[in-house]
């Protein structure tokens, strides 16, 4: 998944994903707390994936993602291509009006508009890019 998307969310707390990510996503997205203060959205297979990976994993390990499970939420589109976004992820990622939703390898975030810009501003002038994808060879 990938791209960059800005757009509003509305005051009943409902967010328009872009056509695009939406048909990556399928019908049903699972919507929860991400890194960095965004919310990070994933597919069914992705969230399976996920789940999957925690069975291998320590109880402990796993102990400390009950957050993450405790504040996911399903979601659907309604036929406008939006989502109804819980108010309790809105607040943890301060999303009150302007928002990024983008595409990240096997999942979408999404951000309040000034942190992202912050976010990618960082990430691009701090040489931290450059460093990650040389570390991958790239």
């Amino acid at each position: 998944m990938t791209g960059q998307y800005a757009h509003n969310i509305d005051a009943k707390g409902r967010l328009f994903i872009p056509a695009k990510l939406r048909e990556a996503l399928g019908e049903t997205f699972h919507v929860t707390v991400g890194q960095d203060g965004c919310l990070s959205v994933y597919s069914d297979e992705s969230w399976a994936a996920f789940e999957e990976k925690l069975r291998t994993l320590s109880y402990s390990t796993v102990k400390r993602l009950r957050t993450v499970f405790a504040n996911a939420a399903d979601c659907e589109p309604d036929g406008q291509g939006r989502i109804l976004i819980p108010a309790k992820l809105r607040q943890y990622a301060q999303l009150e009006k302007e928002v990024v939703v983008i595409g990240s390898f096997d999942r979408v975030e999404i951000w309040n508009a000034q942190r992202w810009a912050q976010m990618e501003e960082a990430d691009l002038s701090s040489g931290a890019l450059e460093a990650a994808l040389e570390e991958m060879g790239m």
